[in-house]
């Protein structure tokens, strides 16, 4: 990212300081509670027709139950702990952008209160920051009921819809 010239540079993307109207921050975590809940449900399922299938065909379809049951937790533990991941939102003229994501919310602290103080003084000297943690992939947009837009995006002008 870089503010140069009254202007806010996001890898290809350039927002004009003087159009910005809001910045804010936002999380996304994992619904962890969801998460469990789906995991009981499947686990239940499992053993329940494991035992069943054990019954009538013997120990292989008790392994086969183990084995998916051990699937299951791996891929428990594998949602659970993925990090929360923050982004950098800013609204320009009426349109809410994000702009940058990242695992690291002390990096989109920091690019709110640059961002912030460019705005304040946008005949400053060039600002440039470097995200590490920044985390790029799918943008599902959906607008109404049944909607199946799809965006990929994995970086600056890289868009394709209607997937």
């Amino acid at each position: 990212m870089r503010v140069q010239e009254g202007v806010l540079w996001v890898d290809g993307e350039a927002y004009p300081l003087h159009n910005i109207s809001h910045v804010g921050q936002r999380v996304l975590e994992v619904d962890k509670g969801a998460a469990w809940r789906r995991f009981i449900g499947r686990a239940f399922l499992c053993l329940v027709i494991g035992a069943v299938a054990a019954a009538i065909f013997g120990n292989v379809a008790g392994f086969l139950a183990v084995v998916v049951f051990g699937l299951l937790i791996w891929q428990l533990v594998k949602v659970i702990g993925r990090p929360p991941v923050y982004g950098l939102v800013l609204n320009t003229s009426g349109t809410q952008r994000d702009a940058v994501w990242s695992l690291d919310h002390s990096e989109i602290q920091n690019l709110v209160f640059e961002i912030t103080k460019a705005i304040g003084r946008p005949d400053a000297a060039p600002v440039t920051i470097n995200i590490k943690e920044a985390v790029m992939g799918d943008q599902i947009k959906q607008y109404g009921p049944g909607s199946i837009g799809f965006a990929e995006h994995s970086g600056s002008g890289d868009i394709r819809g209607g997937r």
